[in-house]
């Protein structure tokens, strides 16, 4: 009989132990709010990412251009690519520490859009003269939302995100497809842009930033390439974008 108890209560105790296990609430990520302040005052807007299912710290950057495709300003930067200091940016034996480095492949569309060259010839910031801290910040490692605005003046205008990961080769973007290009070897994938056309007066629907091209693969050139097909995972870096106007 005491040999039965035993057996009941130890089949009891992993029957509790399974259904524990099973319905144990999963916890959700909250979405981080970044606020930057790319002018001094303006109209409210909010910019909502949300992260797909390769999303691994990417280096992301939105700007604004005119509907004449005057660039105006950068509304957010990753801060690695915003000051060019990387956390990984050198090493010491097996060991890495923040360092300066020079990343031309990681979002060359906004750098030659945003057209200041710095010594070495690169359209990238440096540390000697990064962007403000006003419109930077670390990547987020979940989904956020840029609490930002633009200038008063401006009712119509294109919202750009360029977004770039490292490490994401596929059977196109493999890692000898350019044995040559160095610069390549760090974007894998080529950065995607992301652009929507905002009308400020537009106040009732989210508008959505829909991938429109590839940079190039080496940023050697601010060129756009409109064919995406050889993209894989770098599209999945996104779930959805868009822009609400406050």
């Amino acid at each position: 009989m005491k040999a039965l108890q035993i057996i009941l209560a130890t089949a009891i105790a992993i029957t509790l132990a399974s259904c524990s296990g099973t319905t144990k609430p999963q916890l959700q990520e909250k979405p981080v709010v970044v606020r930057t302040q790319p002018f001094t005052e303006g109209k409210p807007i909010e910019i909502n990412f949300q992260k797909g299912e390769d999303f691994y710290h990417p280096l992301i950057v939105f700007w604004i251009e005119d509907l004449d495709g005057n660039f105006i300003e950068t509304i957010y930067a990753s801060q690695s690519i915003a000051t060019g200091t990387f956390r990984f940016g050198e090493s010491e034996g097996k060991n890495w520490k923040p360092g300066e480095r020079r990343r031309p492949a990681a979002l060359p569309y906004w750098g030659h859009r945003r057209g200041i060259k710095a010594p070495d010839g690169l359209y990238l910031p440096t540390p000697q003269k990064p962007l403000p801290d006003a419109i930077t910040g670390a990547t987020p490692k979940t989904d956020f939302t840029i609490k930002s605005f633009v200038k008063p003046d401006l009712k119509e205008f294109k919202i750009y995100m360029e977004i770039n990961q490292t490490w994401d080769w596929n059977q196109y973007w493999h890692n000898n497809r350019f044995p040559d290009d160095e610069e390549y070897k760090t974007s894998c994938q080529p950065a995607l842009i992301y652009m929507a056309e905002v009308n400020l007066s537009n106040t009732k629907q989210p508008i959505e930033l829909k991938p429109i091209g590839h940079s190039h693969p080496s940023g050697k050139t601010g060129e756009i390439f409109s064919d995406i097909s050889t993209l894989t995972t770098a599209l999945n870096i996104v779930q959805k974008v868009f822009v609400t106007i406050e």
